[in-house]
């Protein structure tokens, strides 16, 4: 049986033994008993917090439950934060101020912030500039990287025709030194140091001068104290975007390479950030993005268990990346993943502990911004980071007011940011108490019905044969395609609102804010620095470079080899020297 179709199945067995398990407490007074007690001793063991006006509240919030069969169902078919199936939280706590400290703990006591900023533009130094700023009031560092056109798609910044995409949107990334400029002022291999790139197809080059920069600075130990991830989904990439260099099995071994070494060697590290996101960015809905995305990462776990790799070994270092929107079902998306997840690790993978947990990193969502009267992009984005944190992302990132029409100036950047840090620490609505928003009649609602639409794609992407049959059948990028077209049609005929658009528009003019550009004399340094770059490592590049189309040709670890490679030679010559040896990527039609 396909592993979709044996993880629906595992799902619907699971909530059978939950009704089984509340209908033996309600029959068996002895068993009805032994759960009572059980509560009233979870109950008994929750510590109290006081807020800021006085209110003694408890640390976790729990239902008022005295029936043995309501407490079973909720031990056993959601469980406490941090239980299986995780469906309230992966971990027994997220955003709570530190006990004894009514917000005032001493700063190295506090849990690690979940806000992780997105950023990147202009050169290294510009990019670095703003990392500084998003991160100046913030415990921990923790960078989010977005990248410019030309180093999404692996070419150099001095190839011709991409000149006047150099740093637009993302920051320019040609070389170790590039990369060494990016993250100056940090350190990168202090705890409370993560870096996440936001990358995909060119990700194990892009990974490789990451590690051999921070070994720069930071010696040659340093790649096993590395935090953080590097998204290189290429699924997703297939599905819903286009930043695929190579042929779909030949990116596929470069990705796994990639996470075999960083599991070996890199134990801090999460190899890949299997992406939603963009999933629902093309135009998926909220069923589908969590479909695509969770049918993906049971793919990689096979894919992973073939390289001979076990799955205790791998799985806690995979994470998922989610978008968070105005629909209803993202009052549940989240919660319901975390328990498909689980489930399946378990019962289908045989993963114990670790290895079950669903790392969420949570970004609001892109699409339902506007740029008539932007400005209300600041309330939906706010009510986007509110259930985001009902729905317990490990992190999340704030999207800026102004981004339908530029990249992120500073003054939004900003707001983005203090937007978080006055849900989760100015309001009282996730520091004092876990789980107060969670458990309402109408989300329990959202979860079932999402839970069974989820299951029903698990089981039609089964019936094509599974994942990757799937793909090349283009299923999930028609089903992207047909749901995009859908919401654009809402919108158009006013059955989706959106206000300013097509419902309470006003008569101002268009909006004239500034926009954030790159001058050319910036876009014209970058391209000198590289040609230096090309020019002092013209003698050793050619032989690196061979060595890294021999290690394609015999089957070794090509992110390895990488490591050694982008010491002396540029993203644009290692994609090409790749292609060289296994080809392009040809859209599937």
């Amino acid at each position: 049986m396909n592993d979709l179709a044996e993880i629906a199945n595992a799902v619907r067995r699971f909530n059978a033994t939950v009704e089984d398990r509340v209908a033996e407490a309600r029959r068996d007074p002895a068993a009805g008993e032994v759960l009572l007690a059980r509560w009233r001793e979870i109950q008994a063991r929750i510590p109290h917090a006081e807020t800021p006006t006085g209110l003694s509240l408890p640390r976790l919030s729990l239902p008022e439950l005295d029936e043995p069969g309501a407490i079973a169902r909720f031990l056993h078919g959601e469980g406490l934060p941090g239980e299986f199936p995780f469906l309230s939280s992966a971990y027994p706590e997220l955003y709570l101020d530190p006990l004894d400290a009514g917000g005032q703990a001493d700063v190295a006591e506090r849990a690690e912030e979940p806000t992780r900023l997105f950023a990147g533009l202009g050169l290294a130094e510009d990019t670095n500039e703003r990392f500084h700023l998003l991160v100046h009031n913030q415990r921990s560092h923790r960078m989010s990287t977005a990248f410019d056109g030309p180093t999404l798609y692996g070419m150099d910044s001095d190839e011709p025709g991409v000149f006047g995409k150099i740093g637009e949107g993302g920051v320019a990334i040609d070389t170790v030194e590039d990369m060494e400029k990016l993250y100056a002022g940090f350190d990168l291999t202090a705890p409370t140091t993560s870096v996440s790139m936001t990358i995909n197809g060119p990700a194990p080059a892009i990974l490789a001068m990451f590690v051999a920069a921070a070994k720069r600075r930071f010696g040659p130990d340093a790649a096993a104290l590395l935090r953080g991830t590097v998204q290189a989904d290429i699924l997703k990439e297939v599905q819903a975007q286009n930043e695929v260099l190579f042929p779909v099995g030949d990116s596929l071994r470069f990705l796994l390479d990639m996470c075999v070494h960083c599991v070996e060697r890199m134990p801090k590290w999460y190899p890949v950030s299997i992406s939603g996101y963009h999933i629902s960015q093309a135009g998926a809905t909220p069923v589908q993005q969590a479909a695509f995305t969770l049918s993906n990462g049971f793919a990689y776990v096979a894919m992973l268990r073939e390289r001979g790799l076990a799955v205790d070994d791998f799985a806690p270092r995979l994470s998922f990346f989610l978008d968070c929107s105005l629909d209803v079902e993202f009052l549940a998306l989240a919660r319901v993943c975390r328990k498909l997840w689980a489930i399946g690790m378990r019962d289908v993978f045989g993963a114990s502990g670790r290895a079950q947990l669903f790392k969420l990193h949570t970004q609001t969502s892109g699409r339902s911004l506007v740029s008539a009267e932007y400005k209300n992009n600041l309330t939906r984005t706010a009510i986007e980071l509110l259930l985001a944190c009902m729905n317990a992302t490990n992190s999340c990132h704030s999207n800026s007011a102004d981004e339908p029409f530029t990249t992120p100036g500073e003054e939004y950047a900003r707001l983005a940011s203090h937007a978080q840090s006055i849900l989760l620490e100015e309001s009282g609505l996730f520091r004092h108490t876990m789980n107060l928003l969670a458990g309402s009649p109408g989300m329990k609602q959202v979860e079932r019905v999402v839970e069974d639409a989820v299951l029903a794609e698990f089981e039609t992407i089964a019936g094509l044969g599974g994942v990757l049959e799937a793909m090349e059948q283009r299923y999930q990028r028609s089903c992207i395609q047909s749901a995009s077209y859908r919401y654009e049609r809402q919108i158009l005929d006013g059955t989706r609102p959106v206000i300013g658009v097509n419902r309470y528009c006003g008569d101002a003019a268009p909006p004239e804010p500034r926009l954030v550009r790159i001058p050319e004399e910036r876009k014209r340094e970058q391209a000198a620095r590289l040609g230096a770059f090309k020019d002092r490592n013209r003698h050793s590049a050619p032989a690196a470079l061979e060595r890294l189309a021999r290690v394609v040709r015999e089957g070794g670890n090509v992110f390895t080899e990488l490591l050694q490679t982008v010491e002396c030679c540029s993203l644009g010559q290692i994609t090409r020297a790749l292609q060289d040896a296994v080809g392009k990527f040809r859209p599937l039609v």
